[in-house]
C-alpha cells in the first residue's frame, strides 16, 4: 500500500512533487502516524535552502511538527496505541511530516492536548519545545530570583511568541536594544534567549548580559563570535537545537515526550495556549509552495499551519 507525500524534487531542488512512497513498517520505538495537519516552521525553509545548493539524489519529505492519529505501534511502544491521537516535533534525520502518514519515535512524541484542533496542536510542539529546553533547561529561568531580568530578541516569532500579549513587560525596538533599554533604566540583563541573528545581535548581547549572566540562542553564527566580553564577566554561553536529543538517541531522548505532556495539560488547563496565525488546506504541491513563500517573506507573527 502506498502513502501520499509531497518532497523536494530531485530533479529541480527549487520544487516541490508529489510522491507515492510504500507504507512505512515501525521500528521497535516507532508509531506510524496518519498526520491531520503540519506546521512550516524555518528550519523546514533552511533545508530546503541546503538542499537547493548541494543537490540530491533521492525526493526529500520534510516538515516535521504534526499531530495526527496512531496507525500501528512497534514492539518497544508503550504507552500507545491504535487510535490514539499524538502531536510531536520529529526528527530531523528521518522523513518529514509533509506525508499522510509517517513514522516517528514514540519517546519523543505525546498525546495532543485534548483541548485543541489538529491546526492548533501542530502549531506548537517544535517551537515550544525549543522554547521550553532554552528556557527551563539551559537557562534555568524556573530558579531564579524575582527581580531578575530576561531579554527575549524576537519575541514575535513562532518560537517567541511573547510581546505584550503574552505577557511581556516591556517591548523595545530591536535595531538598538543598548539604547532603548536604557531608556527604560535598564542597563544590563540577567539572561537572553536571542531567537534571530546571532550575529548581529552578538556584539549588543555581550554588552547587556550581567556578571554571571547567561545568553541562550538557537540561531547559528555565521562569523566567529567573540567571547572575551562574556570571559571578563564568567557569563555562559548556551545552544539550544531541539532535535539534539533525536539526531543523537541521547540517554534522555524520552524527555522531549515528558515536555510534551506536560504542556498538553497546561494547554488543557487554559495556562498555554497555541501560537496558530493561519492555516491552509491540504496536502499539495501548491499549497507547500505556497506555506514556504508565505515565511519566507520573513514577516510571520505566530504559526502557519497545513491541515491535511
Amino acid at each position: 500500500m502506498s502513502i501520499k507525500a509531497i518532497a523536494v524534487d530531485p530533479q529541480n531542488p527549487a520544487g516541490f512533487i508529489e510522491i507515492s512512497p510504500e507504507m512505512p513498517v515501525p521500528g521497535q520505538y516507532d508509531l506510524l502516524v496518519a498526520v491531520k495537519a503540519a506546521s512550516v516552521n524555518p528550519v523546514d525553509t533552511k533545508v530546503h535552502a541546503g538542499l537547493q545548493k548541494s543537490g540530491l539524489q533521492q525526493p526529500r519529505i520534510l516538515g516535521w511538527d504534526a499531530s495526527g492519529v496512531v496507525v500501528e505501534v512497534g514492539s518497544g511502544v508503550s504507552g500507545f496505541k491504535p487510535g490514539d491521537e499524538v502531536w510531536y516535533a520529529g526528527d530531523i534525520t528521518r522523513p518529514g511530516s509533509n506525508s499522510s502518514h509517517q513514522l516517528i519515535d514514540s519517546r519523543i512524541a505525546a498525546h495532543k492536548p485534548r483541548s485543541l484542533n489538529w491546526a492548533e496542536s501542530a502549531a506548537l510542539p517544535l517551537t515550544a519545545l525549543t522554547a521550553w529546553e532554552a528556557l527551563f533547561e539551559h537557562l534555568n529561568i524556573q530558579d531564579a530570583p524575582e527581580h531578575k531580568t530576561l531579554l527575549i530578541i524576537g519575541g514575535a516569532g513562532g518560537v517567541g511568541s511573547w510581546c505584550r500579549e503574552r505577557g511581556a513587560d516591556l517591548v523595545v525596538d530591536y535595531r538598538d536594544l543598548k539604547g532603548n533599554l536604557a531608556q527604560h533604566g535598564i542597563e544590563q540583563v540577567d539572561y537572553i534567549l536571542c531567537l534571530n541573528d546571532t550575529d548581529g545581535h552578538w556584539p549588543a548581547m555581550a554588552e547587556l548580559v550581567a556578571p554571571l549572566g547567561h545568553i541562550c540562542t538557537i540561531v547559528e553564527n555565521a562569523q566567529p563570535l567573540d567571547q572575551n566580553a562574556l570571559k571578563l564577566k564568567s557569563a555562559a554561553l548556551h545552544w539550544e537545537f531541539m532535535f539534539t536529543r533525536s539526531m543523537f538517541t541521547t540517554p534522555d531522548i524520552a524527555q522531549q515526550g515528558k515536555i510534551l505532556l506536560q504542556m498538553a495539560q497546561l494547554l488543557d488547563e487554559g495556562k498555554l495556549s497555541t501560537t496558530l496565525s493561519e492555516t491552509l488546506h491540504g496536502l499539495s504541491v501548491e499549497t507547500l509552495t505556497a506555506a514556504h513563500r508565505q515565511l519566507l517573506g520573513g514577516h510571520m507573527q505566530g504559526k502557519l499551519v497545513i491541515a491535511y
